[in-house]
């Protein structure tokens, strides 16, 4: 039986269901993404993944309108911005209103790292994530959030805020870095234990990814007859994370969702689940705080940073 990736479903915590495939928006410049989100909504894509921090919710907004797909077939994701962690209700209400709608999907803790809006080179004393998730808790109460989940956490960040008595809802998402060269397979297994779902961001290893000169993954791909993008999402989704790639070229974000009708065997998810390079393309030292500590191998190499962006 030949999956249909993209139509396929991962159900959370709360019951929602997540689309596998996403439209990713990060790095997209100005002007770009509202035609990106268009052009994917007609293409089928119907999960969208946005943030505060990206700088393009309002485009985002209007992509969604201008593809005329009704609100409630669309998956969309926001995420609160470091320097709002004290004021999570003035976070969503910015998202919403540049979105132009009155409810999101999924709302994420974009990083754990509350951020003076002062002087973002400092954290901010009397703040910390677990507040942060305390406020996140009360948005479910308003209808402008249907689910809450956390982005960029770590087993560290997850098991103090799961031992917090203040936690009494568990995060639905843990969007993390997620492709064959950062595999991360610890952090997954201890979301998925503690039944989080895990979604996965630069899940194409990024702009000049060292991942497309890896024989392993250009032979599979010529083998298959289809883009080593493509084998990258398959492989994701076949690991049972959802995806959500990263384009503003019509062709691509189409190519990117052309991936149903085909499986990788289980000998070639095993071949890239053993890949030996390692890099990150997220690093953390733009934080007043690290975050990242080593739940795996791979991302306690700093040195091989691919390159250190917001995300």
């Amino acid at each position: 039986m030949f999956n249909q990736h993209t139509k396929k479903t991962y159900t959370l915590n709360t019951g929602a269901k997540i689309p596998a495939v996403g439209l990713g928006t990060w790095q997209s410049k100005p002007n770009e993404v509202r035609e990106a989100v268009k052009n994917a909504l007609l293409a089928g894509y119907r999960h969208i993944d946005t943030a505060l921090a990206y700088g393009n919710e309002a485009e985002v907004g209007a992509g969604i309108k201008d593809s005329a797909v009704p609100r409630e077939e669309i998956w969309l994701t926001t995420k609160l911005d470091n320097t709002w962690h004290h004021c999570v209700n003035k976070g969503i209400d910015s998202s919403l209103k540049d979105l132009g709608t009155d409810y999101v999907d999924l709302y994420l803790v974009h990083w754990p790292s509350s951020t003076d809006p002062e002087d973002k080179s400092k954290h901010l004393p009397d703040w910390d994530f677990i507040k942060t998730w305390q406020e996140m808790q009360k948005l479910l109460a308003t209808g402008k959030v249907r689910n809450i989940g956390v982005s960029n956490f770590g087993i560290r960040h997850l098991e103090k805020l799961l031992n917090d008595p203040s936690t009494k809802i568990v995060p639905a998402v843990n969007q993390i870095e997620l492709h064959p060269n950062n595999p991360s397979p610890k952090l997954v297994a201890y979301n998925t234990s503690k039944g989080i779902h895990s979604t996965g961001y630069s899940c194409l290893g990024s702009t000049n990814s060292p991942l497309y000169k890896d024989p392993t993954l250009l032979q599979i791909a010529e083998k298959k007859g289809k883009t080593p993008q493509q084998v990258l999402l398959v492989w994701g989704i076949t690991k049972g994370w959802s995806v959500i790639p990263k384009s503003v070229s019509k062709s691509r974000i189409e190519a990117n969702f052309d991936i149903n009708g085909w499986n990788l065997t289980a000998e070639e998810v095993n071949q890239l689940d053993n890949l030996k390079d390692r890099f990150k393309v997220c690093g953390d030292s733009w934080l007043p705080i690290k975050v990242f500590f080593g739940d795996d191998e791979e991302i306690a190499r700093h040195d091989n940073v691919l390159s250190v962006h917001k995300l």
